[in-house]
């Protein structure tokens, strides 16, 4: 079956999924990656995350793919000289404001689409302004879990993972256990979730292949924990590539739904336990369907399933200034007479041909939209300006969603505009990625009920949260 908590994932020397993964562990985890050694342990991570530089540039031009991500455009930093100054970049994490239920079980979740090694090679006009020495795996994979360990997050979901092995044995020995679920199909990637042996037991396991719900070739995963606290807790932790195709929204809207529902019933087993659902969603804040994320529903009919996930305006021309698409309104009412959906994609967006309203069953809020940030890195919503960058996408795809009965304590911070655009896009010198990491600190609320109440009335709008869109 499609969704089977035993066989559809693959673990790398762990204990089974219906048993405790618990182990013990009293130091410091060490590890040697290549050259390099680093170390982590159980306090928590500095306040300063230090990352991102280019170096001089020895790469050769190359042709494009034959799977282009977007029309071809004039990208004004192509030609950006890698031998100029690179700036210093400072991750900084950012407190929220003190909550009063807000316990003291706190634990870390880190969402990093960390780009595959095939992709990476497979679409080389995305990094044309990437020197070749930084998309190496081995280059990418030291800087990746120098983050990682440097951050010592408690569970980590990977997106676009197809070296598994590789990063699981630099995991196992600073005390992470994971899974691993590779897409179907021709595709070699697949989604990742690592957490701590002396932190979490893992009470059930399950993966999704949407492609035996005809929802394409994509994978999530989704796992139950309980924490080693003296107050054991509970939480669903789920992880997602959502498809990339952004003429396609009605695939994307029918994966979000299927997770939601996968989730809700996974936590109401549990004793209806808090969600976080962690991934690489391809949608911007300003879409359709991070509004149906933050609302729990959306009328299709209102809208271009073409454009649903806003994709289309996140070419770094568009932008930075160098070129944009003037609405036409001709061209806009001819898209909602002739653009209709038929019933198919209908019943693929909300799971109902007859229905044309998307609806989820999680009452979710996002993480960094839910901390207030700096306006040199946040947008309106709250979101970070950006999460990934190359040379035909500068926007923010990646989330940190969670459900009632947690509490966002503090989010590690990204990047401003201004120090990104130095870079010339991503990977680069310091960072192994053309995504940047999320990661949060989550707190469980002292009492549910409670936590439910205080959730309910941000909903409402009788609290303002913070970073939060009145649009």
């Amino acid at each position: 079956m499609a969704f089977d908590s035993t066989s559809s994932s693959w673990f790398g020397r762990i204990l089974p999924a219906a048993t405790s993964t618990s182990t013990s562990s009293n130091g410091s985890y060490g590890y040697m990656c290549r050259h390099f050694i680093f170390f982590s342990s159980s306090s928590k991570p500095a306040n300063t995350i230090s990352s991102c530089s280019t170096g001089p540039s020895n790469s050769t031009s190359s042709s494009p793919s034959t799977r282009s991500y977007s029309r071809r455009w004039y990208n004004p930093l192509r030609h950006k000289p890698f031998d100029e100054a690179s700036p210093e970049i400072l991750r900084h994490w950012i407190d929220a404001d003190p909550h009063p239920i807000a316990s003291q079980e706190r634990f870390t979740v880190v969402s990093y689409n960390i780009l595959g090694d095939k992709n990476a090679f497979k679409h080389k006009d995305l990094y044309r302004n990437v020197p070749l020495q930084y998309m190496k795996w081995n280059h990418r994979k030291r800087l990746i879990c120098k983050e990682l360990i440097g951050w010592n997050p408690d569970i980590i979901c990977m997106q676009e993972v197809d070296r598994y092995f590789d990063l699981l044995n630099v995991m196992e020995k600073a005390g992470y256990v994971g899974s691993y679920k590779r897409r179907t199909g021709d595709n070699v990637d697949g989604c990742a979730m690592f957490w701590k042996a002396d932190k979490f037991r893992l009470l059930e396991h399950a993966s999704i292949e949407f492609k035996q719900f005809g929802l394409r070739d994509n994978v999530a995963q989704l796992s139950a924990f309980e924490t080693c606290f003296k107050k054991s807790r509970r939480v669903v932790i789920g992880n997602i590539h959502v498809l990339y195709n952004p003429s396609r929204g009605e695939v994307k809207l029918g994966q979000i739904c299927f997770l939601s529902s996968r989730a809700q019933i996974i936590a109401e087993k549990w004793g209806n336990v808090p969600v976080v659902l962690a991934g690489d969603f391809n949608v911007t804040p300003q879409s359709a369907i991070y509004k149906f994320l933050s609302s729990s529903e959306l009328n299709i009919k209102f809208y271009d399933r073409r454009d649903l996930s806003g994709q289309r305006s996140c070419h770094p021309a568009q932008v930075f200034g160098g070129r944009k698409e003037m609405s036409n309104p001709f061209t806009m009412m001819e898209s909602f007479f002739w653009n209709s959906w038929t019933d198919e994609e209908v019943k693929v967006a909300t799971g109902n041909a007859e229905s044309d309203l998307a609806v989820h069953p999680l009452k979710l809020n996002s993480s960094y939209a839910s901390v207030k940030g700096s306006r040199k890195t946040r947008d309106l919503h709250g979101e970070p300006l950006a999460t990934s960058y190359h040379s035909k996408f500068f926007g923010t795809v990646d989330y940190l969603w969670y459900s009632n009965g947690l509490i966002p304590t503090r989010v590690l911070d990204t990047l401003p505009v201004d120090i990104l655009r130095r870079t010339g896009g991503l990977p680069c010198k310091k960072l192994g990625s053309d995504h940047l990491a999320l990661v949060s600190e989550f707190a469980f609320a002292e009492d549910i009920n409670e936590g439910n109440n205080y959730m309910s009335t941000i909903s409402d709008g009788s609290i303002p949260a913070s970073g939060e869109d009145s649009a």
